[in-house]
């Protein structure tokens, strides 16, 4: 796989076409979720598990005006404003954890407010970027990485149908690694 997407399936073009769930839209980042990407990158809670929050003032020095707005990166949101952030982007291949040989598998990520924690958001936008990703990339191993101290994570990964492969450190904690089987094989997510 490519460095972002559009370059490894040039067929493929980004940004999609806004995806909706039962709750939540899926769509490219505009200028009005730049307070989010801050407040995300910004708050104790949401970076306890991903190395530790970022000073706001930093933040706000340094961050565009349209943060996120790259191939493989997704604003989701909730009756009309957004809530977090889901990305699909290349596992480098410094980092432990590969399922291919030749590494750069898409790994998922997400991040939400701690406000929107505990109501299966992370799943229902997580599984309708899954979707979208299987459409697009029929085949293609989508792997996931997450302190193993992080249990919400580690509930959603299962709930997404990821199954662990290994365990290593990495980032100064334990890492729980896993990778999501073809969608034929996947559980139906219910939230």
């Amino acid at each position: 796989m490519s460095d972002d997407l559009t370059t490894a399936v040039p067929a493929v073009a980004w940004p999609p076409a806004p995806i909706r769930t039962e709750r939540l839209l899926l769509r490219e980042s505009e200028a009005r979720d730049r307070p989010v990407y801050v407040e995300l990158f910004a708050s104790p809670e949401v970076g306890t598990y991903i190395g530790g929050s970022r000073p706001r003032d930093e933040l706000e020095r340094a961050m565009s005006e349209v943060p996120g707005r790259r191939p493989g990166s997704f604003a989701v949101e909730l009756d009309g404003t957004m809530i977090g952030l889901i990305t699909l982007d290349p596992r480098g291949a410094e980092r432990p954890g590969h399922v291919r040989p030749d590494a750069g598998e898409a790994e998922l990520g997400y991040m939400f407010l701690p406000e929107a924690w505990g109501r299966g958001y992370a799943a229902e936008a997580c599984a309708a970027a899954l979707d979208w990703f299987g459409r697009a990339r029929p085949g293609e191993p989508v792997v996931l990485s997450a302190q193993t101290a992080n249990e919400r994570s580690l509930r959603v990964a299962a709930k997404l149908g990821f199954t662990e492969l290994e365990r290593f450190e990495e980032y100064g904690a334990e890492q729980w690694f896993g990778v999501r089987p073809p969608d034929s094989e996947l559980p139906s997510i219910t939230c």
